[in-house]
């Protein structure tokens, strides 16, 4: 096992110990007779502290377990867990020092008298070779190896100082003997160094924190310097003391608040080096950052408006005057409405550059947008160049599409990129697809602040499919009528037209042989035969354009069309009134859908349904088929397409695999 888990483990056994004591201690404390020179402390004060002191030192202890077994090899765990035992350390002297006031023949009184005279500078020693170490667990340089011996030196040699020169202890240790005494003539020279020690201290504690900035300087990695970032924000938190200390003395005329800052502090500060080693993307930090530096600004302004808006009413209406606060109040109110913004805005320049830039990007190209200066197609470049991301894309869907597909109408392939879905009004118009960077938050912003682009970009990509698809099928339609053309001459000339020269011809012969005893009857009889024969083949051309059967009706035609399959089809037509365009497109839909149904899907029953609701006419032909069909050019299906579009209606093909096939086409008319 790893030397910095075993640590941690050393750790929380200690910890574990030490709030045993603290158990014991806080009984002792609730019994017995109390020092003259110090105040007695309640059973009920002693759990407060108890309570307190533990609440502050779990998050540290649990989190820095957590990261120990999460990265063994690293420090910041065992770290952790000493953050958490200083608080404990705390409430273990407070609680020692209460039992202490109630029996005063506890154990190890001189240790502790001793050791508790300088031992506060050990509290600040966790942090700050955390703070040394971060992120990596690593010493950066061999200078601030020195550093970390100076902040394990220096508390040291202070403590021993202050337990050899303290006379007498502070109450209730004032009768207790003294675990060190040199001799008198040294003492002056142990106060000396004592004192100087001070300074060296603080010098430790602000190389620690510089440490932390000089390596985020230095950071190249984009993960170290979020891990950095991290840390940053959850130490931000210490300025909240002071300003919840500000505004009890504000409000309530007291300092308690900070208690509230203290423990916002003791949480933050762990979970915030957590997420940092172990799930740095949590968040995006920058907007986190940006966000708490924004309203600790708008914090700090609005005390300062309200302690002078305070001063000044209360000089004209009294300290605690209702009409004082209310006018306070309204003026703080009114200079904090359009102050948050304009700082939000100059905190992102700062600390926030990317959000910031892509925002101004985007309302900047909307504006020359709306001026006619620029193209909303813009948007993905406009936002590549805003983000420094040149892999960044932006995805429209279109209805009925299952993917995304550029401003082009090329498909988009996302892979495994994240990506911000762009919504308006309730449904999904878009997304954004990262590219190399940005965070998931940061995306989500840019996404919902350009959706009205993203929109119009789709409706315009919308509009010039359709136009491209309504140009393709009047070509695929004249096409189709130049190919009707051809068959129809062709098969004139082939059919009709022979028989018509022929009989022409055959008449021309009689009427040379009208005196050479040629038996007219059986001439005639002859004529009559080809022209039926011309007919019949005249009638088999027109009702390839037109059904005759047509003339009684769309349910007739479809019902004598029923009447010929060779398969079961039921048939349900409720639909009258309708214009012969209407009818006549009805009945091709129902005649090709059935015939690719018997030709391609061999099913057992067809079901044709025609039916009609105000201005549509809906006509559906379904089948109990294998399924799969797919509208493929210059197939039946795609000509039916064609003139159901051409009608100014749509049609829809549902046929999943082994589910049958249904072919809808709804098409308007009037009466």
């Amino acid at each position: 096992m790893a030397l910095p888990r075993l640590l941690a483990y050393a750790a929380v056994t200690v910890v574990c110990a030490l709030t045993i004591i603290e158990v014991v201690l806080a009984v002792i404390a609730g019994d017995g007779t109390a020092s003259a020179a110090y105040p007695a402390h309640t059973a009920a004060e002693n759990g407060t502290a108890l309570a307190i002191g533990t609440a502050l030192a779990l998050p540290s202890v649990v989190l820095g377990v957590v990261v120990a077994v999460r990265r063994p090899r690293s420090v910041v765990g065992p770290l952790l867990v000493l953050v958490g035992a200083a608080a404990v350390w705390v409430t273990l002297g407070e609680l020692y020092t209460a039992a202490f006031a109630r029996r005063p023949g506890l154990p190890l009184a001189e240790v502790y008298a001793a050791l508790s005279q300088g031992d506060w500078m050990f509290l600040y020693v966790p942090a700050a070779l955390l703070m040394l170490v971060f992120p990596d667990g690593r010493l950066p340089g061999r200078c601030r190896r020195w550093v970390a011996v100076g902040l394990l030196a220096v508390p040291t040699l202070f403590t021993l100082i202050a337990a050899a020169v303290t006379d007498p202890y502070p109450p209730p240790f004032e009768n207790t003997p003294h675990l060190l005494r040199p001799p008198e003539a040294y003492v002056p020279m142990l106060l000396t160094v004592g004192e100087a020690l001070l300074p060296v201290f603080l010098g430790l504690l602000v190389t620690s924190a510089s440490a932390a900035v000089i390596r985020y300087r230095r950071t190249a990695d984009e993960v170290g310097r979020a891990q950095l970032k991290w840390f940053a924000l959850g130490a931000g938190f210490l300025p909240l003391t002071l300003l919840l200390c500000w505004a009890g003395y504000l409000f309530f005329g007291s300092a308690d608040l900070v208690v509230v800052g203290l423990a916002a502090t003791a949480v933050s500060i762990p979970v915030a080096t957590a997420i940092a080693v172990l799930r740095h993307d949590l968040y995006d930090v920058d907007r986190a950052i940006s966000a708490a530096v924004t309203y600790t600004l708008v914090t700090t302004i609005l005390l300062a408006f309200y302690t002078v808006a305070a001063f000044l009413a209360g000089l004209t209406a009294g300290r605690d005057s209702p009409i004082a606060a209310a006018a306070a109040t309204a003026v703080c109110a009114a200079a904090l409405a359009p102050l948050r913004v304009r700082l939000q805005r100059r905190v992102d320049r700062r600390l926030y550059p990317a959000r910031q830039a892509a925002l101004t990007a985007i309302e900047e190209l909307r504006d020359r947008t709306y001026a006619g200066e620029a193209q909303p197609e813009e948007l993905e470049g406009v936002l590549r160049a805003a983000l420094r991301d040149p892999l960044l894309r932006v995805g429209y869907r279109l209805p009925g599409s299952p993917g995304l597909v550029d401003a082009a109408g090329d498909p988009v392939d996302a892979g495994d990129a994240h990506t911000a879905p762009v919504r308006l009004g309730g449904r999904e118009i878009g997304a954004i697809v990262r590219g190399r960077t940005g965070s998931r938050e940061l995306l989500r912003e840019v996404a919902a602040a350009g959706a009205l682009l993203v929109e119009v970009v789709r409706l315009r990509i919308e509009v010039s499919l359709a136009l491209a698809e309504t140009e393709a099928g009047r070509t695929r339609l004249l096409h189709a009528g130049y190919e009707e053309r051809r068959r129809l001459e062709r098969d004139l000339h082939d059919g009709a037209q022979q028989r018509l020269v022929s009989l022409g011809m055959a008449i021309r012969l009689a009427q040379r042989r009208r005196g050479a005893g040629a038996d007219l009857d059986a001439l005639m009889d002859e004529w009559v035969a080809e022209l039926a024969a011309a007919v019949t083949e005249l009638r088999r051309i027109a009702h390839g354009l037109r059904p005759s059967s047509l003339d009684d009706g769309l349910g007739n035609a479809l019902a004598m069309l029923a009447s010929k399959a060779p398969v079961p089809v039921s048939l349900d037509v409720s639909a009258d009134g309708l214009s012969d365009d209407v009818a006549m497109t009805a009945y091709f839909v129902a005649s090709e859908a059935m015939t690719n149904a018997v030709k391609h899907a061999g099913p057992v029953s067809i079901g044709v349904r025609v039916s009609r609701t105000g201005d549509l006419v809906t006509v559906r032909v379904s089948d109990d088929g294998p399924g799969g069909a797919e509208v493929r050019p210059g197939a039946g299906l795609a000509g039916l397409v064609d003139r159901v579009e051409a009608a100014g209606g749509a049609l829809r093909l549902t046929s999943p695999v082994g589910g049958g096939t249904r072919v809808e086409a709804v098409l308007p008319c009037a009466l």
